[in-house]
């Protein structure tokens, strides 16, 4: 799906890997609306263009593009249970990924990197709020300790590359995304979008909706669309090579069992809540600081949860037969 900007020569070219998926669509998404600047060309790859885990294709897709800029989303990436079986593939396959990218983006001179990263990263046992200094403190949570670590290696990369090469290749840590694109998938995918399938299913049927595990945990959920917004903003700004926290405030974090009455409201769905307290919880939380975040766009409005919700079962209603599921 390589989009390209028509007209005049530009002179930055921003290739997105993992273009077609959740993050990328939203990029593409508020670039189009208003958000894309005159000087960029955006460059939005799939897996159909490269597979990203071999070398040669990686760098045949660098030499075929040029590009100036590169905001690398790409991964393998998968929900709680997914990852609990595949440990050793989620760790193999996004070092591949990671490194082609990043060598690749160094020898072709890329002027800048923004890799997305992931709060599961952080290490199991901690002090709350998390924030940006405690990234290698501890080993992570054991259930996706694979993709974890192949994720903190981007941020070890990107301090690697800058000390050597001067290179400014940077990283941000996203809290719990979610939107339209996302994989609606109720068995691989992540919480909230599996809720919405699920929820989709159970007012067909007239079914009760059930939800694994307590209900309990809390997440800071992110809109796609807010998330994407400040992507550009750390693209065009963000100065450091350290990785910086994007998510909503620590008041806003909600539990798994508001988010489903949430997606039962948008919904409205008659049906019964049922908790399988026999499903694992995963973490109980992963709260994260927006401190530094504050510091730098302390007038940033987010989507209210709701109302994304909302946006988002409507996507996933209108798309059913489209969507990833």
């Amino acid at each position: 799906m390589a989009g390209e900007g028509g007209g005049a020569e530009k002179s930055k070219r921003i290739l997105v890997t993992g273009g077609s998926g959740l993050v990328g669509r939203a990029i593409a998404k508020v670039v189009s609306e208003g958000e894309g600047r005159e000087d960029e060309d955006w460059i939005f790859l799939s897996s159909r263009d490269a597979d990203l885990t071999s070398a040669e294709q990686t760098r045949a897709v660098f030499e075929k593009h040029r590009p100036t800029h590169v905001i690398h989303l790409a991964a393998m990436v998968g929900g709680l249970f997914r990852n609990m079986k595949y440990n050793l593939d989620f760790w193999r396959n996004n070092v591949h990924i990671n490194d082609n990218v990043l060598h690749c983006a160094h020898e072709l001179g890329v002027q800048k990197v923004v890799s997305c990263l992931s709060t599961c990263i952080f290490p199991d046992k901690t002090t709350y709020p998390i924030d940006e200094t405690m990234i290698h403190n501890g080993p992570p949570h054991s259930s996706n300790f694979g993709y974890s670590y192949a994720k903190r290696m981007i941020d070890v990369q990107n301090r690697a590359y800058f000390q050597q090469y001067d290179c400014k290749f940077t990283a941000v840590i996203p809290t719990n995304v979610f939107g339209p694109h996302d994989n609606f998938n109720m068995e691989d995918g992540h919480v909230l979008p599996g809720l919405i399938h699920k929820a989709y299913l159970a007012k067909k049927e007239g079914s009760s909706l059930t939800v694994w595990g307590s209900g309990k945990p809390r997440r800071q959920f992110i809109y796609s669309l807010d998330l994407a917004r400040l992507f550009l903003w750390v693209l065009r700004e963000y100065q450091e090579v350290e990785p910086i926290i994007l998510s909503v405030g620590e008041e806003d974090e909600v539990s798994i069992r508001d988010a489903a009455e949430s997606i039962v409201e948008a919904m409205a769905l008659k049906g019964e809540l049922v908790y399988d307290g026999t499903k694992s919880d995963g973490q109980f939380k992963k709260t994260a600081s927006n401190k530094k975040l504050r510091e730098y766009l302390p007038q940033f409005k987010f989507t209210p949860f709701k109302q994304a919700v909302k946006e988002t079962c409507d996507w996933f209603v209108t798309n059913y037969d489209t969507a990833r599921k």
